[in-house]
């Protein structure tokens, strides 16, 4: 057994332990289930869904399993949310969350559990994503299956919820290259096709449907994706992010305020 299948089969396990008839179901998406699984840069990313919000005594139950799986997951982690049914079916956005975790959050629940508890619930954009993905491509690991318990979520959304990460190409593709590489292309296939991609997936659209000079740029993205380093020049990471982004907006469904 490899550590992504442990750690997901004992956090379906504990999850149904914690939550017990409240527990609607485990949802795995990303990249553990999109064929490009890579524990040096890859999440683990699972939804978990209730019926009614969880007491506070729940909560902090579930987030220290979560903490302890965490600690012996691949490098980047764990990350999750907590979601009621309703919201699932009847899909509200920005969609509420019962609660959140990403390793990004660990010191704040180790310093101030109660805290965290009271003030890591809200809405998040990012979960009209998780929820198309889900749709998808994903997988249930624990509890009911996916089309009884997900409706399809509106393509705006989608779109809006994935353009938030590249809004500001520009600027972030200097810091953080490959990821802004491949997401730019992943917003562009789903404006362009409809496609929903994974990071690997959104590389190899981009080098068949965009111009051949942006190519050995994403061919480095996807080897850097791979685990394999690579360099990438200012210039070119700039002037790909204008060019992208100038390809989504002429679609006439972004526009700027």
């Amino acid at each position: 057994m490899n550590r992504l299948t442990e750690i997901c089969e004992k956090f379906s396990l504990f999850s149904k332990e914690i939550f017990g008839e409240n527990l609607v179901g485990v949802y795995l998406h990303g990249s553990a289930v999109m064929g490009c699984y890579n524990p040096d840069k890859s999440d683990i990313d699972l939804i978990v869904v209730v019926n009614e919000t969880p007491s506070d005594e729940i909560k902090r139950s579930f987030m220290n399993m979560v903490i302890e799986l965490n600690e012996i997951a691949p490098e980047k982690g764990i990350e999750m949310s907590v979601v009621k049914r309703g919201y699932c079916r009847n899909f509200l956005y920005p969609t509420p969350f019962e609660l959140h975790f990403s390793p990004m959050h660990l010191n704040w629940y180790k310093e101030k559990p109660d805290d965290y508890i009271a003030d890591m619930k809200g809405e998040d954009k990012d979960l009209a994503a998780h929820f198309t993905l889900i749709r998808h491509r994903g997988q249930c690991l624990y509890g009911i299956p996916i089309d009884e318990v997900f409706a399809d979520v509106p393509s705006k959304y989608y779109l809006d919820s994935i353009w938030e990460d590249i809004c500001e190409a520009e600027n972030d593709i200097i810091d953080n290259p490959m990821y802004i590489i491949l997401n730019l292309a992943r917003v562009l296939a789903f404006v362009k096709e409809g496609s929903v991609l994974s990071k690997k997936e959104d590389g190899d659209w981009a080098v068949k449907n965009i111009p051949c000079n942006y190519h050995s740029l994403i061919e480095s993205a996807l080897s850097d994706y791979s685990g394999n380093k690579a360099t990438y020049s200012k210039d070119m990471c700039v002037n790909y992010a204008e060019y992208m982004l100038d390809e989504i907006k002429e679609t006439g469904k972004i526009y700027e305020s």
